[in-house]
């Protein structure tokens, strides 16, 4: 038979042995003193019971330390492992777009792992705080007569809320941390792009009313991150903005816009070719004198060029920016006021300001003939008054081909957007170098024998060689008589004497 293990006895087992022995002894002793021991016996057992409490209280609460240390370790290796993954995930090739979901949910992960290892630190924080509290408590049966005890009250749904809402901060906090490496990373391969150069360009035509003859083009810029990730403008101007690409954005789109000049130079027409520039370009007044100077070198190709401003940009241009805008112009460029929110134009001052098209959006237009915006210039009189002036009214964002009949009507002279043509990418050779022309090489000298007599300065100065016909002096030289030919007097004779 295996032998009892006091631990393993319930804490009242010292108790009741303790009364059951006392009573036995007051029971077996009579007189005073079996009254004493049995009270002795019932204490001692009331003690050990007490003791055992304890004891079992103590080895209960290193058990659940001993539970709270090991649930510690297993979130750290945890997170050791989201760590290990997410390094597999960032190594995988996929592509950016796809791989932002897959480190929003790791980085959200590793949040809820972290919160819960605070959370488990926390209740052992809390625990040992318990203990040290109850350690300084006087004697509870003391304490319990001296005052009473306050009691607890605990609202649980308030505790929830208050959990609820420290965990949305943490996940909001992870998400954003997510956000900002993302486009930290986003950022980077952008920058990366336009140093290596990069940069695509779409031509969308913009064709003569109602003709719809092509008359030029707008250069659209695309940045390429690899082979299968096109970014169009509005996914990468906020951002090239933001770092300070703008001034090297412009610069390309200048350098490429100035090929497809090139080409169009070579070509029979007046056909142009418009781009744009960044806001940041158009406030730096450093940026615009370094496009300055690429237009000041490749000058004979500027008279095929177009360069778009915002409306709200030319109305905020200060001093400095107004004379490069005049230095360019002077150097034959030629400019469109661009992106219009509303009709209120002085057309002899964009003159003046080197601008000779006006894009206006169709939506614009349409709405100043419905009414839903009222301006001192009616739409149906804009073309007109521009045309005073040698501007052209360029009809913009024209989707549709009743929206095109709409601005035929208003006069529009020129027209943009997908009902006439989408942005189609440039031909390759367009930006080549163009051949140098063949030299051809030098005669070779005559020999002695093959060359021509000398020639008397008569022949020298007419251009006659000997055996050639001679040359008219005048025109209708060749209708005079020529002079008659002399003969010998015994010829004379002979002829008279036959």
């Amino acid at each position: 038979m295996a032998p009892a293990r006091l631990k393993a006895l319930h804490p009242l087992a010292g108790a009741v042995t303790g009364l059951s022995a006392g009573a036995a002894v007051a029971i077996l002793l009579p007189g005073g003193l079996g009254a004493a021991l049995g009270l002795l016996a019932s204490g001692a057992g009331f003690m050990l019971a007490m003791r055992a409490f304890e004891r079992r209280g103590v080895a209960r609460h290193e058990q659940a330390m001993a539970g709270l240390g090991e649930v510690k370790v297993r979130l750290a290796t945890n997170a050791i492992r989201l760590d290990a993954l997410s390094q597999r995930v960032e190594q995988m090739p996929m592509r950016d777009a796809d791989a932002a979901p897959a480190r929003a949910a790791i980085h959200e992960l590793t949040a809820e792992v972290g919160l819960l290892g605070d959370l488990i630190h926390q209740v052992a924080t809390t625990l040992a705080d318990h203990e040290n509290v109850l350690a300084r408590l006087p004697d509870p049966v003391v304490s319990a007569a001296a005052a009473p005890v306050p009691e607890v009250v605990l609202d649980p749904e308030a505790m929830r809320r208050e959990r609820a809402e420290k965990l949305a901060a943490e996940r909001t906090a992870a998400a954003a941390a997510a956000r900002e490496e993302a486009e930290a990373e986003r950022a980077a391969l952008i920058g990366k792009a336009l140093g290596e150069g990069r940069l695509e360009i779409h031509l969308q035509p913009i064709v003569s009313l109602p003709q719809r003859r092509t008359c030029g083009y707008e250069a659209l810029a695309r940045l390429r991150l690899d082979e299968n990730t096109l970014l169009l403008p509005h996914e990468f101007l906020e951002t090239v903005e933001a770092r300070g690409f703008g001034p090297t954005l412009d610069a390309l789109v200048l350098t490429r816009a100035l090929a497809i000049a090139r080409h169009l130079g070579s070509k029979e027409g007046s056909i142009f070719v418009s781009c744009n520039f960044s806001n940041a370009t158009w406030t730096s007044s450093r940026a615009l004198a370094t496009l300055t100077r690429i237009l000041d070198k490749y000058r004979e190709h500027t008279g095929h060029l177009v360069i778009e401003m915002p409306q709200a940009v030319f109305r905020e241009l200060d001093p400095t920016s107004l004379g490069l805008l005049g230095a360019m112009s002077a150097n034959g460029v030629r400019f469109a006021l661009d992106q219009l929110a509303d009709l209120r134009l002085d057309p002899r001052a964009l003159f003046d300001r080197g601008i000779r098209y006006v894009k206006a959006p169709a939506a614009l237009l349409q709405a100043h003939v419905e009414g839903r915006i009222q301006s001192d210039i009616a739409a149906g009189d804009l073309a007109a008054l521009l045309a005073r002036v040698a501007i052209t009214l360029v009809a913009d964002q024209v989707e549709d081909n009743p929206a095109a009949a709409g601005m035929i009507e208003l006069g529009a002279t020129m027209g943009q957007g997908l009902a006439f043509s989408p942005p189609r990418p440039v031909k390759p050779e367009v930006f080549a170098e163009p051949e140098p022309r063949p030299v051809a090489p030098p005669a070779p000298a005559p020999a002695e024998a093959e060359r021509p007599p000398p020639q008397s300065i008569a022949e020298r100065l007419l251009g006659q060689d000997k055996g050639s016909p001679a040359p008219l002096p005048f025109p209708g030289a060749a209708a005079q008589e020529a002079p008659p030919e002399r003969l010998p007097f015994r010829a004379v004779l002979r002829r008279a004497s036959a």
